[in-house]
């Protein structure tokens, strides 16, 4: 069998990358609150004690609850809400992060050069499509024969060998050799080796 073209160590490592992202948005507020409300706690702790007799100090329990408690909770949810709202600023007031969809789109391949298989499928009928519906436009014809040509080179990849094995597992039929490709395109995604591991 065929292997992926791409590097398998280089793909193991990316895929442990994508399953720590899945969680770090909520990992890294926990530890960022914790950590930044143990750093500031040493300061602030003398108000929360039972030497403290000035007005603004707190009794030493509010409601039964220890007063270091409060005192924790308090300055985690201070922080907490400081991010939430610098993320407010991020969005509404600097609208930071239009730029930053901009340059997602810049980097994915699959809006610039390359073609997901689906989008391929969508482009090629179109084009056959307008192909048939007009056959005595020689440009037309010209340049449908191009996204044609486009939509085969696109599919000698992993991705349309991913997709022609999970229809042939999946599917009542063989996934059939559409008219844009050829048998060779289609026996190398058979047997391209992309099954994913752990």
């Amino acid at each position: 069998m065929a292997t992926s073209t791409i590097n398998p160590v280089k793909k193991w490592v990316m895929r442990q990358y994508w399953r720590m992202q899945q969680s770090q948005s909520i990992i890294s507020m926990g530890l960022l609150g914790s950590s930044l409300t143990l750093l500031i706690w040493p300061y602030v702790s003398w108000r929360f004690s039972k030497d403290c007799s000035s007005d603004p100090c707190f009794s030493n329990s509010v409601l039964g609850i220890p007063a270091t408690y409060l005192g924790l909770i308090g300055i985690f949810t201070s922080l907490v809400l400081i991010v939430l709202c610098i993320g407010y600023f991020y969005d509404r007031v600097f609208s930071l992060w239009t730029a930053q969809r901009s340059v997602d789109f810049e980097r994915n391949p699959f809006w610039t050069y390359a073609l997901s298989p689906m989008f391929m499928m969508n482009m090629a009928m179109t084009a056959e499509n307008l192909k048939r519906s007009s056959p005595d436009d020689a440009d037309l014809q010209k340049e449908m024969d191009w996204i044609l040509n486009y939509c085969k080179d696109n599919a000698d990849s992993e991705m349309w060998a991913r997709t022609v094995q999970h229809w042939d597992k999946h599917m009542a039929e063989e996934t059939p050799t559409f008219w844009f490709l050829d048998e060779e395109i289609m026996s190398k995604a058979r047997s391209q080796n992309v099954e994913d591991g752990d």
